[in-house]
């Protein structure tokens, strides 16, 4: 039996909290590398919310900086500039430790290569997933078994019928694409104000573990989509949103399948559903690491009227949600291993092993 020492077992611990974080984004990135230089078509960094991600994430990271520090040291100072700075220094001192800035740097760097090597992965899709020369696709078995589960009836038809296509296709619009902007700035969230580091990792490798997974599921059962395999059971609804970012998509799709040198990058993949698996990892990992029962609701509510708008809108099958749920539960549970939190009640609830300026390493001190 050997006695390990508190600075060891710490060491440890922040090694194993983002090993796996890491380790993702160089399997992505490799991947990604790999497959340009074989199909001889470049890398792209996709445009998103706030412009390119290597600039919108730093953005972002600032924004939150200065929204931590800015009102808590007015808060502090009772109005007193003479004690702005003081109070400023001391919030840094207190928040942005050496644990917190590594979180920030190594999670930001490895979500953005996972990210930006998903899009490329998906991008490459239809021209390593081909058959003589055309997109393989699965599209007709996934419809048949969505009839099949709904006793011969289509699921987008009858949730047109229940919800109507008037103003619940506006409200679901706006949910649906509240994840745009959503997916960067929860990861910004939960590296800066997380109340325990390990969470911050926690929730960043079962994202990156998402994109991952996401991935694989697209080689393996490529797909296009209700909606755009099957356009016209969604011909009633309005010119929301999501139906003219569902144009753009498919022009984008048919624009680089035309000329793979085309600005942009083709966005179109059905099976399984990331909308489905990213939101649910978000109330997953908020029902185990946040305190306030609102937000925890909260986040449950976006995710269900998600999984709704998936099938409304025709972007996904019912078997792309159950896959999205399913890398979501494996996304969380491995996260959490991987970064020090230990599970108890069953599943139902957790707490952090990884050591931290304010929680401890549990007391197990032999190995």
């Amino acid at each position: 039996m050997t006695t390990v020492s508190k600075p060891a077992r710490a060491a440890g611990s922040w090694r194993r909290a983002y090993a796996l974080l890491v380790s993702v984004a160089i399997v992505m990135g490799v991947l990604a590398f790999v497959c340009s230089r074989s199909l001889g078509y470049p890398l792209r960094d996709p445009d998103g919310f706030l412009g390119p991600a290597w600039i919108r994430l730093p953005l972002l990271v600032i924004g939150a900086f200065i929204a931590d520090v800015l009102p808590r040291t007015l808060f502090r100072a009772r109005g007193n500039p003479g004690r702005f700075r003081a109070e400023a220094t001391l919030l840094v001192k207190e928040h942005w430790t050496r644990e917190r800035i590594q979180l920030v740097v190594v999670g930001l760097i490895s979500f953005y290569v996972t990210y930006v090597s998903y899009r490329n992965l998906k991008n490459f899709l239809p021209f390593v997933m081909s058959v003589d020369g055309k997109p393989k696709k699965y599209d007709f078995a996934l419809h048949r078994f969505d009839e099949w589960l709904m006793f011969g009836h289509d699921p987008s038809t009858i949730l047109h019928t229940v919800l109507g296509t008037g103003v619940s296709a506006y409200v679901l619009s706006w949910i649906y694409l509240l994840f745009l902007p959503m997916v960067p700035i929860s990861v910004v969230v939960w590296a800066v104000w997380s109340r325990n580091v390990s969470f911050g990792y926690w929730f960043i490798t079962a994202q990156c573990i998402c994109w991952a997974l996401g991935t694989l599921s697209y080689y393996a059962i490529p797909t296009l989509g209700p909606n755009f395999f099957f356009p016209w059971l969604y011909q009633d609804l309005p010119g929301t949103g999501v139906a003219q970012l569902q144009d753009a998509l498919f022009n984008g799709r048919q624009s680089i399948l035309f000329n793979p040198f085309a600005d942009g990058v083709q966005s179109v993949a059905g099976f399984a559903s990331l909308h489905v698996a990213i939101t649910v990892t978000l109330a997953l990992v908020g029902q185990y690491t946040l305190r306030t029962k609102a937000f925890r609701v909260g986040l449950w509510v976006y995710s269900f009227l998600t999984i709704l708008a998936t099938t409304y809108f025709g972007w996904h099958y019912i078997a792309d949600d159950i896959a999205g749920l399913a890398i979501a539960l494996i996304a969380v549970y491995l996260g959490g291993i991987a970064t020090g939190q230990k599970f108890d009640r069953g599943g139902r609830s957790s707490h952090p092993t990884t050591s931290t300026d304010e929680v401890p390493i549990d007391e197990m001190t032999s190995v």
